[in-house]
């Protein structure tokens, strides 16, 4: 893969590779950046097949060092630029890197956060060399003991951009636009595809509405990632402003990672035309994938389609299988003679040659797949299955909440109740809330509790750590 960028580069040194946020990169100078950030990090012990962890913010030394890895046959392992002290040496841990590129490792060689390529190593290419994987992201949003999800997939350009046509990825002039931080999988695995098919990619380090807006405008760009959370975030700003943004370059809208609200999702089609909106459902271990779009979606609302790769089926913990319409866990299998990932650090779940990745859901009488939750976030509510994305869902349709997280706390009476945290835009009580909710849900579903938050529930990758905000409510033991 790093030879195949250097062909593009050979092809015409002068077509923008990337408007980064310092600036436009051109392929010629992203190759020699490249090569450079090889020769350092072959100086610094990187060699065939190592793990190299990567925590640097979005922008140009990104790519010279993704692709500085690939050139050494060694394999990017990115982490958030963010990435607590603790969480980085479990993760090295097990990854067993021998170099850290933008964060401060304690017990190994590591480069700092304002790493660019040093300029003065040499530009010229080394040996071809292939990595034994072409990627090597952590799990999103994962809790406790991280774990490494190593793709299937070796570093040979042609195999791994052959998913660019089902992702609708154009080719040379097509601009393809990161809207999220690089460490997450999906702008990581999307944008590397889009570099490689000679794409020019828009790398945006600011995911405020606002200025992704202007930026696709500027830039007319063709293919645009966007988490639930940003799409949400753009129709919030003023019907001016959003009346006045021509998005008629944009011939792909892929959002993915996060339960899109129905309203956001319904305001995004409008806007576009159902043609143009995509959605994708895989997880990071790209079992098998779901995808519809908008058309299909204006159909059978709510759902994430049918398996375009690989199959899925409904089951229980067990992994018997439930019929058409009965909420269980979704298990997957890839296509024959196909390896799609392993991890490092963590097991993975089989029976009978399925395996599930945690998540719940049904699936309707032709097949398409219709989230849930994943089965840790499942509330019990005097033994009823309350699923919080539901609950969020229906509050996201409220016009001043922000965000919202629901989460499962103790309750004497009936095991767990369900409780709302919310960021609002204007003041409203909790009766007005949980009449928004009740006029959607059943009763039990309606929460109990209710907080207030200032800051977004979301991150800018549209992951929300149920989990984690869980246990700061949950009681101490005296």
């Amino acid at each position: 893969m790093g030879t195949g960028f250097d062909r593009l580069a050979a092809a015409d040194p002068d077509a923008v590779a990337l408007y980064a946020p310092d600036g436009p990169v051109t392929r010629a100078e992203l190759a020699a950046a490249s090569n450079r950030a090889a020769h350092e990090f072959a100086a610094h012990g990187v060699g065939q097949d190592d793990l190299v962890t990567i925590g640097l913010a979005n922008g140009a030394a990104f790519y010279a060092a993704v692709l500085g890895v690939w050139k050494l046959g060694a394999v990017p392992q990115p982490v958030a630029a963010k990435l607590p002290p603790a969480e980085l040496a479990a993760l090295v841990d097990i990854a067993g890197a021998p170099l850290v590129v933008g964060l401060d490792a304690a017990d190994r060689p590591s480069l700092p956060p304002t790493w660019t390529p040093d300029p003065a190593r040499s530009p010229d290419p080394l040996p071809a060399a292939l990595p034994p994987s072409w990627k090597a992201p952590t799990s999103g949003g994962s809790t406790g003991r991280p774990k490494i999800i190593v793709a299937g997939a070796a570093g040979w350009t042609d195999e791994v951009t052959a998913r660019a046509d089902r992702l609708r990825i154009g080719g040379p002039g097509d601009v393809f636009a990161v809207t999220a931080p690089l460490h997450h999988n999906a702008p990581f695995m999307f944008s590397l595809i889009a570099l490689l098919r000679g794409c020019p990619l828009l790398v945006l380090d600011r995911f405020d509405g606002a200025h992704v807006l202007d930026a696709v405008v500027r830039h007319r760009v063709h293919w645009l990632y966007a988490v639930p959370t940003l799409m949400g975030r753009i129709l919030r700003l003023p019907a001016e402003v959003r009346e006045a943004a021509d998005l008629s370059s944009v011939r792909t809208l892929l959002h993915v990672g996060a339960p899109c609200p129905e309203p956001v999702k319904r305001a995004w089609i409008d806007w576009l035309g159902p043609e143009r909106v995509l959605e994708l459902y895989a997880g990071t271990e790209s079992l098998a994938v779901c995808m519809i779009d908008g058309v299909e979606w204006l159909d059978r609302p709510g759902s994430v389609g049918r398996p375009v790769s690989g199959e899925m089926r409904i089951a229980d913990a067990d992994g018997h299988p439930l019929p058409a319409g009965e909420i269980g866990e979704v298990w997957m299998r890839p296509p024959p003679d196909t390896t799609t990932y392993h991890y490092l650090g963590a097991r993975s779940r089989f029976v009978d040659g399925w395996e599930s990745i945690g998540d719940l859901g049904h699936m309707d009488a032709d097949g398409y797949l219709y989230l849930a939750d994943r089965r840790s976030d499942l509330i019990l509510v005097g033994g009823a299955n309350v699923y919080p994305a539901e609950v969020e869902a229906a509050l996201a349709d409220h016009p001043h909440v922000l965000s919202c997280c629901v989460i499962g706390l103790p309750d004497e009476d009936l095991g767990a109740r369900v409780h709302a945290i919310v960021q609002l835009a204007a003041e409203v009580s909790d009766e007005d809330l949980g009449a928004h909710v009740a006029g959607r849900l059943t009763s039990n579903k309606v929460p109990r509790s209710w907080e207030r938050v200032d800051e977004p529930l979301r991150e800018d990758t549209g992951k929300v750590r149920r989990s984690a905000l869980r246990a700061a409510r949950m009681p101490h033991p005296h």
